[in-house]
């Protein structure tokens, strides 16, 4: 998709080092990291929410999460890690390509969500 960052780095078009490819997903670093690992697994397929996929595109996102569980020990998460997509405005996601985010190497504290009422 014309613009997408994540479309641009899966193209080539904006340099970023490449932890993992195949056919269906790249995972990079994040550029702004909560903990001491934390990647961005991106299928190559742009779709920015889940509605919006097709069966094929769930077929395939399964794949992806299967291949994230193979790597995890290679990627430095073998102590576990944190599954994380945002979607949409309210989850405040930032890139409309459907991504997930693959945060651990260290003990995570459990989030504290509240929710203002006010």
């Amino acid at each position: 998709m014309e613009g997408c960052i994540f479309c641009k780095i899966i193209n080539g078009e904006i340099p970023s080092e490449k932890i993992y490819e195949d056919d269906l997903m790249i995972i990079i670093n994040d550029i702004a990291p909560k903990a001491k690992k934390h990647y961005l697994a991106i299928p190559k397929k742009h779709y920015k929410l889940f509605s919006e996929m097709t069966e094929q595109d769930s077929v395939e996102l399964g794949k992806c999460i299967r291949k994230i569980g193979e790597l995890a020990d290679s990627l430095g998460l073998e102590n576990g890690f944190r599954f994380i997509v945002n979607q949409g405005d309210d989850a405040e996601q930032t890139v409309f390509h459907l991504h997930m985010h693959l945060v651990g190497g260290q003990k995570l504290r459990i989030l504290d969500y509240k929710q203002d009422n006010a």
